[in-house]
């Protein structure tokens, strides 16, 4: 098994990569930063665009763990803009068979923002083919969880 943990985080080093770690315990993975990526916007097209790159490393993978930090409520701009490039350039069930698994972390989030979180993450598993094993929104969680 091939495991890719795809960090939505400013700080690669943060909570949010802590929870991965736990979840992907006595695993060997690959990390991507996304901040350390140039994935230009949805409808932009620049030279130096890296969102290929990155579906590359999906395409290698057989789970991946997105994980993401919730400010202002949500997702992280980086996140969602990698999720809004997906729209499009691929046919629907692009990355069926893979696992996908998320992680959201943040300061006593709500349900209902754990909700929303989960619903995005539900439609773009559904729409690219990936089978959703769920959200993990703590550390004790991903402890849990057995991959």
């Amino acid at each position: 098994m091939k495991y890719l943990f795809i960090n939505a985080s400013p700080n690669p080093n943060g909570n949010t990569a802590k929870m991965a770690a736990a979840l992907l315990k006595g695993h060997d993975y690959e990390t991507v930063n996304l901040t350390e990526y140039k994935i230009y916007g949805y409808g932009q097209q620049y030279d130096d665009d890296q969102f290929m790159e990155v579906i590359g490393k999906i395409r290698e993978a057989d789970t991946v763990i997105i994980g993401s930090p919730l400010y202002w409520h949500n997702l992280t701009g980086q996140l969602r803009c990698f999720i809004d490039r997906t729209y499009g350039p691929f046919k629907q069930n692009e990355f069926a068979p893979r696992q996908l698994y998320a992680i959201v972390q943040g300061a006593a989030p709500e349900k209902w923002m754990l909700e929303a979180c989960n619903y995005t993450m539900t439609r773009f598993a559904g729409l690219c083919g990936f089978e959703y094993k769920g959200l993990i929104s703590s550390l004790a969680e991903a402890n849990q969880k057995k991959l």
